[in-house]
C-alpha cells in the first residue's frame, strides 16, 4: 500500500511538474532579477559584447602624425584619438594581420613552429626590408616569425602567408574576411607584407583594434616582437628589431613598426607599468624620429592619467545556480571572463563598484558557455564596463522520456 501511496504521489507531482514547465516554456522566462534585488533587468545576451567604450578624453597632446589612437586593451576604451577612421596606407604593420591569421593556424593544429616554410620566387622577389631569401630555401615557421617581427622582412612575410593560405592572393582574401570579423570596417588588404599598393589602406582605430586582439588571443606574439637582436643562417644573419623604443621606453613590449613612401613612418607600440597595458598607434609621421616622439608622448600621457586598479570585490558570488526543468539540479558558474584590474582614472579608485546580476533560478536546456549574468563595474554612478558569467556545465531539458525515468527511480529507490 505504502509503495502504491508513493507511486501516486510521484505521478502526481510529474504530472503537476510537466504542466509547470510548458507553461514555463511558453512564456519564455528568462534571465530578469538581479542578486538581492527585486526590479526585473533585461537579460543578456549571450553575444553582447564584453566592452564598453568611452570617449576619448580631451588633451591637447601635440603629435607629428596624421592620424592617432591609444587604447586600453583591456576593456577597448580609447584614451586618444586625432583622425582615427581616416583612411591611409599602414605600410609593414600590415604584417600584424599576417601573424594573427599565421598564429591562428598554429592554434588550430595546422602548422607549428618547427614547421618548414619554402621560399618560392614570389616571395624572393619581394623588395623593401628583408632577409635576403633564395629560391629553395627552407627555414622553420619559428625562424620565420623571429624574421618578421624582428626585422620586418617582407619576403619572410609572403613565404609565411603561401604557406598558410596556398598563395598571396588567396591569403589576402583571409586576409580581409578576418578584418571583417573583427570589426575593421575601414580596412582593405591587398598584400601580405604592407608594401605600397594602391587600394591597401587602414585607419589608426582598425590598427589599435587588430593590435588589441593579437595581444589578446595570441600572448606569444610579444615574445617575439619583445627581441632585440638575433640572427638567422647560423649568425650569418643578423637581426636587428626596428622598434627603436625597446631601447628608450620603460615597459615595452612591441608591437610592429612600418615606413613605407605612401604611409611615411608609422609604429604600433604596446606597453606595461605597473599592471596597466596600453597601445598606441601612430600613422604618417614624417620621420622617424616623430613616429617614436609621438608614440612615446601617448604612452607618457596614459600612464600618467590612468591606472589599474583591482576589481572591486562581490558581496556575493555563488558557485552554481539551480536550474528548472531539468535532471541536473544546478550548474557551475564560470567567473573567467572577471579580469583582475580594471581602468580608472587616477585617484579615483575609492568611487568603485561591482555588481552582480544573476537569476534566481534558470531554465532548461542551459548549455556550456552560455551566458546567464553578468558582473556590471561602476565609478560612482558611471557603468565602466561589463563582463559575462557563463554556465560552466550543461544542463538538458528533461524530456518526457526522462521524468517516466525519474520516476522509476522514485518507485524503486534508486
Amino acid at each position: 500500500m505504502e509503495r502504491r501511496n508513493l507511486a501516486l504521489l510521484c505521478a502526481g507531482v510529474l504530472c503537476f511538474w510537466l504542466f509547470a514547465l510548458a507553461v514555463g516554456t511558453a512564456r519564455g522566462a528568462g534571465l530578469r532579477v538581479a542578486i538581492g534585488g527585486t526590479e526585473p533587468e533585461p537579460a543578456v545576451q549571450a553575444d553582447a559584447p564584453a566592452v564598453l567604450t568611452a570617449a576619448p578624453t580631451s588633451s591637447g597632446l601635440q603629435l607629428e602624425c596624421r592620424a592617432a589612437v591609444l587604447m586600453e586593451p583591456e576593456t577597448g576604451r580609447v584614451l586618444y584619438e586625432k583622425a582615427p577612421d581616416e583612411r591611409m596606407p599602414i605600410a609593414s604593420i600590415t604584417k600584424l594581420m599576417t601573424l594573427l591569421l599565421t598564429f591562428e593556424a598554429i592554434h588550430g593544429g595546422k602548422l607549428t613552429l618547427d614547421t618548414e616554410v619554402p621560399v618560392s620566387e614570389h616571395a624572393y622577389h619581394m623588395g623593401g626590408s628583408q632577409i635576403w631569401l633564395e629560391p629553395g630555401e627552407h627555414f622553420t615557421l619559428d625562424e620565420m616569425l623571429r624574421a618578421i617581427c624582428i626585422s620586418s622582412a617582407n619576403d619572410a612575410a609572403v613565404a609565411v602567408a603561401e604557406l598558410v593560405g596556398g598563395s598571396e592572393p588567396m591569403f589576402v582574401e583571409q586576409m580581409n574576411a578576418r578584418a571583417a570579423e573583427l570589426g575593421m570596417t575601414n580596412t582593405t588588404f591587398k598584400n601580405a607584407c604592407g608594401l605600397d599598393t594602391e587600394g591597401h589602406l587602414s585607419t589608426a582605430r582598425d590598427v589599435a583594434t587588430l593590435s588589441r586582439y593579437l595581444m589578446t588571443t595570441c600572448p606569444e606574439l610579444l615574445h617575439y616582437t619583445g627581441i632585440w637582436t638575433d640572427s638567422l643562417r647560423e649568425g650569418q644573419t643578423q637581426l636587428v628589431n626596428t622598434n627603436k623604443l625597446l631601447r628608450r621606453y620603460s615597459g615595452i613590449t612591441g608591437l610592429k613598426t612600418g615606413t613605407t613612401s605612401g604611409a611615411g613612418v608609422c609604429i604600433s607600440a604596446s606597453a606595461t607599468r605597473d599592471g596597466l597595458t596600453l597601445i598606441a598607434v601612430v600613422l604618417g609621421s614624417p620621420s622617424s624620429a616623430d613616429r617614436f616622439n609621438s608614440a612615446t608622448t601617448l604612452l607618457d600621457y596614459g600612464f600618467a592619467n590612468y591606472a589599474a586598479a583591482p576589481l572591486p570585490e562581490l558581496p556575493d558570488r555563488p558557485l552554481a545556480l539551480a536550474v528548472k526543468g531539468s535532471a541536473e539540479d544546478s550548474v557551475p558558474l564560470d567567473y573567467a571572463a572577471l579580469p583582475e584590474t580594471i581602468l580608472i582614472e587616477k585617484g579615483t579608485a575609492s568611487a568603485l563598484r561591482a555588481e552582480l546580476t544573476l537569476p534566481e533560478t534558470l531554465e532548461a536546456p542551459v548549455e556550456r558557455g552560455q551566458t546567464v549574468g553578468k558582473v556590471s563595474v561602476f565609478q560612482a554612478d558611471t557603468l565602466l564596463n561589463e563582463y559575462e558569467i557563463k554556465a560552466a556545465a550543461d544542463a538538458p531539458l528533461l524530456t518526457f522520456g526522462g521524468a517516466l525515468e525519474l520516476l522509476w527511480r522514485c518507485l524503486i529507490g534508486g
